[in-house]
């Protein structure tokens, strides 16, 4: 990182210094899903080995249903949903904080009649997520019916 310590100012959920960037670019297993890298990506940011993200997934939509080896950190600053954590459908509040284990099957939905936002944080460098083929491949991942049901792919 440079030597000179900065402040990103956010606009109600946006960074005007910042562009948003695609998602997604090789897959359809998402839906209305806005990304910002926020620290951790720039040149004058070398020396962290994180990168800070905030993903906004508008009501009714949901990110992709994925799982990864490494292991990352998730903190809700905006609305309510649920998330696929395992085999488990959680509801997600304000401020709630999430630990994602390394090869944890993961889904985030904006499903309780508002968006979602959440500040990510991730290893800068990691390895790309995995996601299912299909339906049938699902059932690998996930064993629990009910969870099963909710994931979208």
């Amino acid at each position: 990182m440079s030597d000179q310590s900065k402040i990103i100012r956010s606009d109600h959920f946006t960074w005007p210094q910042i562009r948003p960037k695609t998602y997604k670019t090789s897959s359809t297993g998402f839906q209305d899903v806005t990304r910002y890298v926020l620290l951790g990506e720039r040149e004058d940011e070398q020396g962290l080995n994180i990168q800070t993200r905030y993903f906004e997934i508008g009501e009714g939509g949901y990110s992709s249903l994925e799982r990864h080896r490494h292991p990352h950190t998730v903190i809700i600053v905006k609305g309510r949903g649920s998330m696929i954590l395992g085999e488990c459908i959680e509801n997600l509040e304000h401020m709630d904080t999430i630990y994602i284990a390394p090869e944890t099957v993961h889904q985030f939905h904006a499903d309780r009649g508002e968006s979602l936002g959440f500040i990510c944080i991730v290893d800068r460098y990691r390895d790309r997520p995995e996601v299912p083929e299909n339906r049938t491949a699902l059932k690998n991942w996930i064993t629990d019916s009910e969870t099963r049901r909710k994931a979208r792919i």
